[in-house]
């Protein structure tokens, strides 16, 4: 096992941006002190030909775009907060409005922000400070992100702390196509999610508060069937996100830290397995439905469904509703996550 790093980029600051390699004997990942983005992430396949598998770029200028989070630590909240805003112990915070009246990634700021380094022997970690009222989120914080590698797992160690109650809510926003990032289409790739429930949504993808059952449904994937399936169902919950993009309850959690397998996604094609472990309570399946990035890898676009993010969280807007486990941290409750996308041999 070893760790190189290489030049990557610079900042207009003048900033020296680097590419670090993380290698064992089976697999491969790529990760910048930008942002702390997994840029590439190479696997085999059943015949033992490695292919990077996660959507991304070639370049740190598209990275300080990126408007879809290729890759992306996505903080100090991921996913979405109604209405922009937040109250804790009677004080209300107000965020950046990005999409519709709400906020979603925070703004996606925390993944553009130059993060200090510290290399492992199978690891880098990265850590990032942030003043109290950046991006409307309260307390003087400090962030940090291990990524390790072993023959099978890719391992994301998330820790958090603040000086103020706030809002710590961290995940990885990587595009995933078991095919290769190159491949288009993953709509025949199989999912199994180990989730029997999903928070409801409204129109605006904020949730309504209401867990319900998947059975029956187009979100139903406790057991494994392909992606494209059900993804064109006229499905009210299916409309409003144009596809996958919901938050799905995730079995078994009960907040003790344990890993539970959040599910398990199969390319037929190259018999590429993936595993997806975690600790939270939720994942969020979004399936890039009508995304068009331009300037990927090798000057490709990568078009709508052409890659799925499994992205492990507290529920989206926990912070208003009683019923969901909340996100909130500060003196006395240190923030501290782990997730695991484990790769086993090749069906």
């Amino acid at each position: 096992m070893s760790v190189v790093k290489e030049y990557f980029g610079r900042l207009s600051d003048g900033t020296e941006i680097s590419l670090y390699t993380i290698r064992t004997d089976r697999l491969s990942a790529s990760v910048t002190d930008l942002g702390a983005v997994l840029v590439r992430l190479e696997t085999p396949d059943r015949d033992g030909n490695s292919k990077d598998i996660v959507l991304g770029y070639d370049d740190v200028e598209h990275y300080l775009d990126n408007p879809c989070c290729f890759g992306a630590t996505v903080g100090p909240n991921a996913n979405r907060i109604g209405g922009a805003s937040f109250v804790i112990d009677g004080e209300e915070f107000h965020l950046p409005v990005n999409e519709r009246n709400n906020n979603l990634h925070s703004d996606k700021l925390f993944y553009k922000r130059f993060f200090d380094t510290e290399i492992g022997e199978n690891s880098v970690t990265f850590t990032l400070s942030l003043p109290d009222g950046d991006a409307g989120f309260p307390g003087n914080r400090k962030f940090s992100v291990k990524y390790s590698l072993t023959n099978e797992d890719l391992r994301i160690d998330y820790e958090a702390c603040s000086d103020k109650k706030t809002v710590i809510n961290l995940t990885n926003h990587s595009y995933f196509n078991l095919a290769g990032e190159d491949s288009g289409s993953m709509l025949d790739q199989v999912l199994k999610l180990n989730c029997s429930c999903s928070t409801k949504v409204d129109a605006a993808l904020i949730p309504t508060g209401e867990i319900v059952p998947v059975a029956g449904t187009a979100l139903d994937f406790t057991q494994a069937k392909p992606i494209g399936r059900d993804i064109d169902s006229d499905e009210e919950q299916m409309q409003f996100g144009g596809g996958y993009d919901h938050n799905f309850v995730i079995d078994g959690y009960t907040g003790d830290g344990s890993l539970l397998v959040a599910g398990e996604v199969c390319d037929p094609g190259s018999g590429r397995v993936m595993e997806v472990l975690t600790d939270v309570p939720g994942i969020q399946f979004y399936t890039s439905n009508g995304m068009t990035a331009e300037g990927g890898k090798g000057g490709r676009t990568y078009g709508s469904r052409s890659a799925y993010a499994l992205e492990t969280q507290f529920f989206p807007d926990n912070v208003h509703h009683d019923n969901f486990a909340k996100a909130v941290f500060g003196p006395g409750r240190d923030y501290k996550s782990t997730t695991i996308y484990r790769f086993p041999a090749c069906k």
